[in-house]
């Protein structure tokens, strides 16, 4: 089954973390000094925080998949929609190993489709500090990707 994720930059995290806590009744599943995840079943969404962008506010919406399959059958939607989209295979963000699709709607909202393969030590392999170079938290930063990605 799916989830729904949406990952928010955040100017101040640890207030940030405890308004979040307060409104789900639950603490972050995943935290580290840069990043929070609350993997909730009531509403089923997969809700991220961070301050690793540059912009505060929504960073991206996406669909998490639960399997190899599922992922595929995103991807065959977003195949209809022929908007450009940026694969990544074994990427590594959010503390997270993931396949991906990335696409961009036509408000300019970066959507990520991805099916989490393991957790990793480091929020991406590149630094493990802020990277206000991109426009979003997990967005690829090469060419194609800005095209793509918002």
């Amino acid at each position: 089954m799916k989830r729904l994720h949406i990952h928010l930059a955040v100017e101040n995290l640890e207030q940030s973390i405890n308004f979040y806590t307060t409104l789900f009744a639950s603490s972050p599943t995943v935290q580290h000094d840069d990043y929070a995840k609350w993997m909730l079943e009531d509403p089923r969404v997969n809700f991220a925080i961070s301050n690793r962008s540059e912009k505060i506010g929504l960073d991206h919406l996406g669909i998490q998949a639960d399997n190899a399959e599922e992922l595929q059958a995103i991807k065959q939607n977003l195949d209809e929609t022929q908007v450009p989209i940026e694969t990544q295979e074994q990427a590594a963000c959010c503390y997270s190993r993931s396949n991906k699709h990335w696409v961009t709607d036509p408000q300019g909202i970066a959507w990520e489709s991805f099916h989490s393969l393991a957790e990793i030590p480091t929020f991406n392999e590149k630094k493990a500090i802020p990277d206000t170079t991109t426009s979003t938290a997990c967005c690829p930063t090469n060419d194609k990707a800005s095209s793509s990605c918002g």
